[in-house]
C-alpha cells in the first residue's frame, strides 16, 4: 500500500517536467504539453512526405554544389546546437534543397532542414550569410518552437484531450486560432534571430556576415514581403547591429 503514493508522486513529477522548459541561451520559459518525441515524429513524417513529393516532381537537390556548401556549413552549426541542447545529438539531422519557388527555408522539429534554391539565388548569399540563414532555422528547432506552438494551440482550444494530428488539422483551417497564436509566432521569430546569431558566432562566422544577411533580406522583402509573424526589416537589422557590437567584428 505504501508504494502507491510513491508511484503517484513519480508520475506527477514526470508530468510536471513535461509541461515546460527554458529556451536555450535566453532562458525564456515555454509551456510544453506534447512530448518532444511526438512532435519530432510528426515533423519527420511531414518532412519525408514533402521530400518524396519534391523528388517525384524533379524539384529536389538539383544543385549538388550548393547542397554540398549548405551541408558543410550546417555541420559546424549543428555542433554548436548540440552544445546548447544536449538532446539534439540524438536527432537525425538532414538537409535538402528544393527548386520550388514557394519554399524559402525551414527546419522542422528534430532537425529536418529544407531550403529553396530560388530564394538563395535571389539573395546571392556568401557562406557567412548562408550560415546566418541556416542558424536561424536551426535555432527554431533547438528552441522547440514547433512543440511550443502546438502546446499553446492546445491550451487555447481548452480541449486537453485533442491528439496532435487533429490539432494540426484545426490549425490549418481555424483562422481565429491562428490569430490568437500570432503573438507567440512573433516572439519565436525574434528569438530565432537572436539565438541563430549566437549559434553562427559560436560556430566561427563573423557578425558582419549576419548584418549583411539581414540587410539583403530587408532589400528582398520589398519585392517579396515576409509573413506577418516575422519582425520588420529594420528591427532585424537593428538587432544584428546590436549583436555585432556585442560580438565585435
Amino acid at each position: 500500500m505504501r508504494l502507491v503514493p510513491v508511484i503517484l508522486i513519480l508520475v506527477a513529477a514526470q508530468a510536471c517536467a513535461q509541461e515546460g522548459a527554458p529556451v536555450p541561451d535566453s532562458g525564456r520559459w515555454q509551456e510544453l504539453r506534447f512530448s518532444a518525441a511526438e512532435v519530432a515524429a510528426r515533423g519527420e513524417d511531414s518532412y519525408i512526405a514533402q521530400v518524396v513529393d519534391l523528388a517525384a516532381a524533379g524539384k529536389l537537390d538539383r544543385d549538388r554544389a550548393l547542397l554540398g556548401r549548405l551541408r558543410s556549413i550546417s555541420e559546424g552549426l549543428v555542433r554548436v546546437a548540440i552544445a546548447l541542447k544536449a538532446e539534439a545529438v540524438d536527432w537525425q539531422w538532414d538537409l535538402h534543397l528544393s527548386s520550388d519557388p514557394s519554399i524559402d527555408a525551414t527546419c522542422l522539429a528534430g532537425g529536418k532542414l529544407l531550403v529553396g534554391i530560388p530564394f538563395l539565388k535571389r539573395l546571392h548569399l556568401d557562406d557567412g550569410e548562408l550560415a546566418t540563414l541556416l542558424a536561424h532555422e536551426i535555432a527554431h528547432a533547438i528552441a522547440e518552437h514547433q512543440r511550443e506552438y502546438f502546446s499553446e494551440a492546445l491550451l487555447a482550444t481548452r480541449r486537453p484531450e485533442l491528439p496532435l494530428d487533429v490539432l494540426q488539422e484545426r490549425l490549418d483551417s481555424d483562422l481565429p486560432l491562428q490569430m490568437r497564436l500570432a503573438r507567440l509566432s512573433a516572439i519565436q521569430e525574434r528569438e530565432a534571430d537572436q539565438l541563430g546569431m549566437v549559434i553562427a558566432h559560436r560556430a566561427g562566422w563573423p557578425p558582419s556576415a549576419m548584418l549583411r544577411f539581414y540587410r539583403k533580406l530587408a532589400a528582398d522583402s520589398v519585392s517579396a514581403p515576409l509573413i506577418a509573424s516575422h519582425p520588420d526589416a529594420e528591427a532585424r537589422i537593428s538587432m544584428a547591429k546590436g549583436m555585432l557590437r556585442l560580438f565585435g567584428n
